[in-house]
């Protein structure tokens, strides 16, 4: 297959979370026409994943996965000598591509491997969660995000805080009178900030983003309520994290942790170079989808960017990479 000519072709069909239900029927074609043995497992109204196998081998050892969606703004499909651009170009639809590829590659060579592509991954992982409750017997899942193509050794995991504090209106010429929770709320981000995270020797520190901060009425009213939401990157169990942010933000604001994807070890190969990555993937909510190991081409410090793309040379060294990881652990 044309790798180059399928990572636009996907690029080019706008799938914001929410939205794959053009992208789910464009793969479902491609890959029936290419022989693929397909079907739409559905997730949440035109929403649906895809599952694709050979005819021959209904429930292959080992699944190639990634998502379907992106982040926005849509941004076409664009490229130059050695690069394609454009949003998803990285994460993840060269992955779906490299990895459709290889699966081809792959069945000459008498191996059959299966194909699960995924919606909601940057959002909740809906798509993972609703696949996981009817897995398909595979002992390894080879899952792409961009890692240019170093095998993860872990992923943290994150969890999200929304702090809310509470106070009294007022006129603002007569403070006394009112209880700003915008001042409380500033008092909580002070504290949380100076707090000491959890360390992993292996991974690295956990980390904190806040981003963003809602509050007040007007600029001549005591504010009576403000919120902000907090990103936590997990390196370990959060059990004591939990712990110790409610009790530095106590009195002066009530935290509800709305989302934890939980940190995770993976496993690696020999040979192939390591690294860690400090976002987060499927990976957690397909725990019954087999060993799970994570590598991919393109880079994550481009994506999520209006400047997104993947190198060429790396689309094409991940289909070896595929090839060559799947014989090693099937055999």
């Amino acid at each position: 297959m044309d790798v180059i000519r399928f990572t636009r072709q996907l690029v080019d069909i706008e799938s914001i979370s929410g939205s794959e239900g053009p992208v789910g029927n464009f793969l479902f074609e491609e890959l029936t026409h290419s022989g693929f043995r397909c079907e739409r497992i559905p997730v949440e109204g035109e929403r649906n994943n895809v599952w694709a196998t050979w005819p021959e081998e209904a429930r292959p050892a080992l699944v190639f996965s990634t998502h379907m969606d992106i982040v926005p703004p849509h941004i076409p499909s664009s490229e130059d000598e050695t690069r394609i651009y454009g949003r998803g170009s990285c994460d993840a639809k060269g992955i779906i591509a490299i990895q459709t590829a290889a699966a081809e590659r792959l069945r000459k060579e008498g191996i059959r491997v299966g194909l699960l592509f995924l919606v909601g991954e940057e959002r909740d992982s809906l798509g993972a969660k609703v696949a996981n409750r009817n897995p398909r017997g595979s002992n390894y899942l080879i899952n792409g995000e961009p890692t240019e193509n170093h095998i993860a050794v872990a992923s943290k995991g994150a969890l999200r805080a929304e702090l809310t504090a509470h106070g009294k209106m007022a006129h603002s010429a007569y403070p006394e009178l009112g209880d700003s929770a915008i001042d409380k709320l500033i008092q909580a981000l002070t504290k949380l900030r100076a707090m000491r995270l959890p360390e992993n020797l292996e991974v690295g520190p956990c980390t904190l983003n806040i981003g963003l901060i809602e509050g007040g009425r007007a600029p001549n009213v005591i504010p009576d309520r403000a919120t902000a939401l907090l990103l936590y990157r997990l390196v370990g169990p959060s059990t004591a994290l939990r712990r110790q942010i409610e009790e530095t933000v106590a009195g002066l604001a009530d935290v509800d942790f709305t989302l934890e994807i939980p940190f995770q070890k993976l496993r690696t190969l020999d040979g192939l170079p390591t690294m860690v990555a400090a976002f987060t993937t499927d990976i957690p909510a397909l725990t019954n989808w087999g060993q799970p190991l994570l590598i991919g081409p393109g880079s994550i410090h481009v994506a999520h960017t209006e400047g997104e793309y993947v190198e060429k040379q790396q689309l094409s060294k991940a289909i070896d990479l595929y090839c060559a990881m799947t014989k090693r652990l099937l055999t």
